[in-house]
């Protein structure tokens, strides 16, 4: 009995060791973002944000004032933190797919903070 339990022991740290692995190599991918904005007259700043260490990936963007910004999300992105939100801005909506957006021009220049309906999953927009 005791070697029984030993190897049911061993295998569910292994089916844990692997979920673990799965789960952060699914959180590691990579948004698109408007990084250091230049001239944008005319054009959209487009966002992707995604998902890393269980919060929004990049955690801090930065956009042009008095350009519209298209903000979506990744298929990385799952449960409350599709429910996306600037109140600073009066913007929110839920993002159900990656292809729904949220657009917007931001009038004031500074540091907001976006997070999701909950404010469990947070960043920075810094408006420039």
């Amino acid at each position: 009995m005791k070697n029984t339990t030993i190897f049911f022991v061993i295998v569910a740290m292994v089916f844990l060791l692997g979920g673990f692995i799965f789960v952060n190599s699914q959180s590691s991918i990579t948004g698109d973002v408007v990084k250091n904005p230049t001239d944008l007259q005319g054009q959209t700043q487009k966002v992707v944000l995604s998902v890393k260490d269980y919060n929004y990936y990049p955690r801090e963007v930065r956009v042009k004032s008095g350009v519209p910004v298209e903000i979506s999300l990744d298929s990385s992105v799952k449960g409350c933190l599709r429910s996306f939100t600037i109140k600073d801005f009066g913007v929110s909506g839920y993002l159900k797919t990656p292809e729904d957006k949220i657009t917007f021009t931001p009038n004031k220049k500074g540091t907001f903070t976006f997070a999701c309906a909950m404010g469990m999953g947070y960043g920075k927009l810094i408006v420039e």
